[in-house]
C-alpha cells in the first residue's frame, strides 16, 4: 500500500518564509489494523539484537590556528651567458637554448641542479634569514635627533560664528577618522545663529565632514563606542546624553529626558567595559554621576552625589570637570572637579558614601585632565591651574612630582600610549608641551607653539605617533611626533617604575614628618589655650617684682664680693677687673630712683 499526501501551494508563494503556528493534532490517514494478514508471517527464532554499550560521542568544531602565509623572494641575476651572446637579444638567447638543449649532458645537469634548487627554494620558505627573533626585548636606541613634531593635517570649523573644540575621539578600529565635538562654554556667549553641530571628519578628505550630528544641544563631549564603531555617545550643554548610529545618519537615535539628565553640561562620557557593550557613564558640574544603557536613556541605571562629606546632599556636592575610567580596573573610577579635588571611587561599594573612598587635594582652580599612567594604572596625571602634576594612589596629601608653574594657564593633558614617561599638556596661549620627565624634570623636551588662539582639547592616537589638538575658535590640529617620543626606549619601564616608586616613598617620609610638626603644633596652642589669661595690671605687677629681684641678687654678690677682696678691685668671671667702688656707690642711688618711680606709679 503506498501513502501519497500531495500539498499544493501557489506559484507565487514559492520562496516565502516559512511560518509556524501551533495547533491541535490532526489525523490524516487512518489504517485499521487486518488480522487475516497475520498467517503470512513467520517467527524467526533466536531472534540477534545488537546493543550499543560505548559512550556517546558528539561531534564538535574547532577554530583551529591559522597559518599565515606570505610572498618570499629570491634574488636572480642573469648570468652564464658566453661573451658572443647578449641576453638583451630575445633571437640570440633562443638560439642559445636550443643548441644547448640538443647536448646530451644537458638533461644530466639540470636533474643534479634542480634537486639542488628545490632544496634550497624550501629552505628559503621555511626560514628567513632576515628575521628579528629578539625584536620585542631589543628596544630601540635613544636616537640622537632632537624632539621635533610636524604638523599633517588641520581641520576647521566650517561654520561662520566659531566654537570651541571641546572633545576629540579617534574612530578605534582605523585613525583615518576623527569626532569633534563643538560647544561654547564661555558664560552667556551664545548667539541666535550659533550652530548646534558637531562632525566627523574623514583626515583623508578633511575640506568636509563625513557625518554632521545634529544634538538638540551642543556637545560637550562625545566618545566612540570602543566595540562598535558605529555607534558614539556625547554629553550635551544642557546635561542630556544621546547616542548616534552613523549607519543611520546624523540624528541622535535616542535621548534622555532632561527630567532625569544633569542640570549642568556634561563634561565627561565614557564607555564601560561591560558585555553588552551598551553601558556608559557621564559627570557634570551638577554634582552628579550617572549610569546609562543607552539602549534605555529614559532613566539612569545608577547615580552617585559627589559629596566628599559622605552625607549625600547636592548641595554640598563638588562640580565635575573631568572623568577617567580605567578598563583593567572596571570597579574603580575617578572625578576630577571645580574646586582643585580629585576624588577616587569605587561603583561596587555597599553604600553611596562608601563609594567615595578617598580625595587628593594639590590645584589651585578646576582639574581639566585626569589620566592614569597606560604603563602603571596606580600613576596618574593631573592637569590644573599653571601646572601638572603626577600623583600616587598610595599618597593622599601630595603629588609626587610636578611642572614648573607656566606664565599662562594649562587646559589639557595626556599620557603617552607608547612611553611611560612622557605625557603632553596643552596651554591657553597656544603651546604644545611634551614632557619626557627620564630626560628632564624641569622644563618640557618639546615646546611647540601651535596656534595664536589657546588650545582647549588633547587627544592622542593608540599608536602614540600622532595627535590632535584642539582650540578654542575650533581649528584641530593634527601633529605627528618625532619617532624618539613615539617609541619605546631600552630599559624605559624600569627605569620609570624605579623613578615613581622612589617619588613616592620620598613623599611618604615627607608626609610622616608634616604629621608629626602639624600635631606638635596642635599640642602646643591646646596648651596655651588652656592657661589663664592675665591683666595688664597683674603683668606690670609680676615685671616689676621680677626686676627687683633681679637687683636684690646682684647688690647681695656684689657686698659678698667686696667682704671677700676689700682692696679695690675684684675678677670678674670672665677674668677681667671691674671697680667695685664706683659701681657699689650706684647702685643705691638707682635703687632710691626706682622707689621713687614705683611711689609715683
Amino acid at each position: 500500500m503506498e501513502i501519497i499526501y500531495v500539498y499544493t501551494r501557489k506559484r507565487s508563494e514559492f520562496g516565502r518564509p516559512c511560518s509556524f503556528s501551533d495547533r491541535p493534532a490532526k489525523v490524516n490517514v487512518d489504517i485499521a489494523p487486518d488480522p487475516s494478514t497475520a498467517g503470512g508471517f513467520v517467527l524467526r527464532n533466536p531472534v540477534d539484537s545488537s546493543v550499543q554499550h560505548t559512550s556517546d560521542m558528539s561531534e564538535h568544531e574547532v577554530n583551529t590556528e591559522r597559518a599565515e602565509v606570505e610572498s618570499r623572494g629570491v634574488n636572480h641575476t642573469e648570468g652564464g651567458w658566453p661573451k658572443d651572446v647578449n641576453p638583451q637579444e630575445v633571437e640570440q638567447t633562443i638560439r642559445f637554448r636550443k643548441k644547448v638543449e640538443k647536448d646530451e649532458n644537458y638533461v644530466n645537469t639540470i636533474t643534479h641542479l634542480g634537486a639542488l634548487m628545490e632544496h634550497c627554494v624550501k629552505q628559503n620558505n621555511a626560514i628567513d634569514i632576515y628575521e628579528e627573533y629578539f625584536g620585542e626585548e631589543e628596544m630601540a636606541e635613544v636616537e640622537d635627533e632632537p624632539p621635533s613634531a610636524k604638523t599633517i593635517n588641520v581641520v576647521r570649523d566650517p561654520n561662520g560664528t566659531k566654537r570651541t573644540a571641546t572633545r576629540l575621539s579617534w574612530h578605534p578600529d582605523t585613525c583615518k577618522k576623527l569626532a569633534v565635538a563643538y560647544s561654547s562654554l564661555e558664560f552667556q556667549q551664545n548667539v541666535d545663529d550659533m550652530s548646534f553641530d558637531s562632525y566627523i571628519w574623514d583626515l583623508e578628505n578633511p575640506n568636509k565632514p563625513e557625518l554632521v550630528l545634529k544634538p538638540s544641544s551642543p556637545l560637550v563631549s562625545l566618545e566612540y563606542n570602543p566595540k562598535d564603531s558605529h555607534v558614539l555617545v556625547g554629553g550635551c550643554y544642557n546635561g542630556q546624553m544621546a547616542y548616534w548610529d552613523t549607519r543611520k545618519g546624523g540624528l541622535p537615535v535616542e535621548a534622555s529626558t532632561v527630567e532625569v539628565s544633569h542640570r549642568d553640561p556634561v563634561y565627561g562620557a565614557i564607555w564601560l567595559q561591560s558585555k553588552t557593550g551598551t553601558e556608559c557613564f557621564s559627570a557634570s558640574t551638577d554634582g552628579q554621576v550617572l549610569w546609562w544603557d543607552i539602549r534605555k536613556l529614559s532613566e539612569p541605571t545608577e547615580t552617585l552625589v559627589l559629596d566628599i562629606t559622605r552625607k549625600g546632599l547636592l548641595e554640598n556636592a563638588l562640580g565635575a570637570v573631568t572623568l577617567e575610567f580605567e578598563p583593567t580596573m572596571p570597579t574603580k573610577f575617578m572625578v576630577g572637579t571645580e574646586q582643585g579635588i580629585v576624588i577616587a571611587c569605587n561603583r561596587k561599594a555597599k553604600t553611596p558614601p562608601e563609594k567615595i573612598t578617598s580625595t587628593y587635594s594639590g590645584h589651585h582652580g578646576p582639574v581639566y585632565a585626569l589620566a592614569r599612567n597606560p604603563f602603571y594604572p596606580k600613576i596618574f596625571l593631573t592637569v590644573g591651574d599653571w601646572t601638572a602634576r603626577i600623583w600616587s594612589e598610595e599618597n593622599k596629601e601630595s603629588s609626587i612630582m610636578c611642572t614648573k608653574y607656566h606664565l599662562s594657564y594649562l587646559t589639557d593633558g595626556c599620557w603617552s600610549t607608547v612611553r611611560p614617561s612622557v605625557f603632553f599638556t596643552t596651554r591657553s596661549d597656544g603651546t604644545l608641551d611634551v614632557w619626557d620627565f627620564l630626560f628632564k624634570q624641569n622644563d618640557p623636551s618639546l615646546s611647540l607653539k601651535v596656534c595664536d588662539e589657546p588650545l582647549s582639547s588633547l587627544r592622542l592616537q593608540d599608536n602614540g605617533c600622532v595627535v590632535g589638538c584642539g582650540s578654542k575658535l575650533g581649528t584641530v590640529t593634527l601633529l605627528e611626533i618625532s619617532s624618539g617620543l613615539c617609541t619605546l626606549q631600552r630599559n624605559e619601564k624600569t627605569l620609570a617604575s624605579a623613578m615613581f616608586e622612589r617619588e613616592t616613598k620620598r613623599e611618604k617620609i615627607l608626609e610622616a614628618r608634616h604629621r608629626e610638626l602639624r600635631l606638635k603644633e596642635r599640642a602646643r596652642s591646646e596648651s596655651q589655650e588652656s592657661e589663664v589669661e592675665e591683666s595688664p595690671y597683674e603683668v606690670l605687677d609680676r615685671a616689676r617684682r621680677e626686676f627687683f629681684e633681679v637687683i636684690e641678687a646682684e647688690l647681695q654678690r656684689r657686698v659678698q664680693a667686696e667682704t671677700q677682696h676689700p682692696h679695690g678691685k675684684v675678677k670678674d668671671p670672665t677674668g677681667e677687673a671691674a671697680a667695685v667702688q664706683g659701681e657699689e656707690s650706684q647702685v643705691p642711688k638707682d635703687r632710691e630712683e626706682e622707689e621713687e618711680e614705683k611711689d609715683a606709679a
